[in-house]
C-alpha cells in the first residue's frame, strides 16, 4: 500500500502563494534545499494534482531543462478532475507562431497519459493508495491541496518553510472541520534559511 505524501513550499506565515499567485520567493536559489526537493520527487511512483495545475505544469516542464524535469517528466501522473481536459501542450507543429524553442524533453509524454481521477476524492484516493510501490506526492494547487487535507486523505507533509512573511495569501490548512494534531518527524536546516519539516498526523 502506497501513502501519501503533500509536497508544498510554503511562507513562514503559512501560505503557498502570495494572494495574487506569486511564488517568487519558492525559488531561492538554495541548492541543498533543491536537492532535497529532487531526491523527494524522485522517491514517487505517482504524481498527483488537481486540473489547473496539470494543465500548467505540462506546458512548462515538458520542455523544461532544470534538475527537477527528469522526475516532472517521467514519473507517471494522476489529474484530478471532473471537468474535460486540455490536451497537454507537449507537442507542437511546424510552422506555430507560438512554438517554443526548446526540445521536448524525456518522459515529456506523460503529461499526454495521465490517469484521470473524475470520481469522488476520497474513493480515488483509496484506489491510488492500494496499488504496491513507492509512494504518492502530491504537488497542488493550494485548491486540491486544501480538499486532500480537509478529507483527512494525507499520510504525510513534506513541507519546505522559507524564511519569509507574506502577510496575505493562499492558505491550505484554512478548511478544516477541527484542529489536526500533527507530530513533526524530521526537520532539516538549509544554508539559506528554508527549513524542511516532515510531518504525519498524530
Amino acid at each position: 500500500m502506497r501513502k501519501l505524501i503533500l509536497m508544498m513550499s510554503m511562507s513562514l506565515d503559512s501560505f503557498v502563494s502570495g494572494p495574487d499567485g506569486d511564488i517568487k520567493w519558492v525559488f531561492t536559489g538554495d541548492q541543498e534545499a533543491v536537492a532535497w526537493k529532487v531526491e523527494n520527487l524522485w522517491n514517487a511512483s505517482l504524481l498527483i494534482m488537481g486540473r489547473s495545475s496539470f494543465q500548467e505544469m505540462a506546458t512548462f516542464w515538458s520542455t523544461s531543462t532544470t534538475v527537477f524535469a527528469p522526475p516532472m517528466n517521467q514519473i507517471p501522473k494522476a489529474v484530478f478532475s471532473k471537468q474535460r481536459l486540455k490536451a497537454a501542450a507537449t507537442t507542437t507543429k511546424p510552422g506555430d507562431a507560438q512554438a517554443p524553442t526548446a526540445q521536448l524533453q524525456p518522459g515529456a509524454e506523460s503529461w499526454a497519459q495521465p490517469y484521470v481521477a473524475s470520481g469522488d476524492l476520497a474513493d480515488e484516493i483509496t484506489m491510488l493508495k492500494a496499488k504496491d510501490g513507492k509512494p504518492i506526492i502530491a504537488l497542488g494547487g493550494a485548491t486540491f491541496a486544501r480538499s486532500l487535507i480537509a478529507g483527512n486523505l494525507v499520510d504525510e507533509y513534506a513541507l519546505l518553510v522559507h524564511p519569509i512573511a507574506l502577510g496575505k495569501g493562499v492558505p491550505i490548512f484554512s478548511e478544516l472541520p477541527a484542529p489536526r494534531p500533527l507530530k513533526l518527524v524530521s526537520s532539516k536546516t538549509f544554508p539559506l534559511g528554508s527549513v524542511a519539516q516532515i510531518y504525519r498526523p498524530a
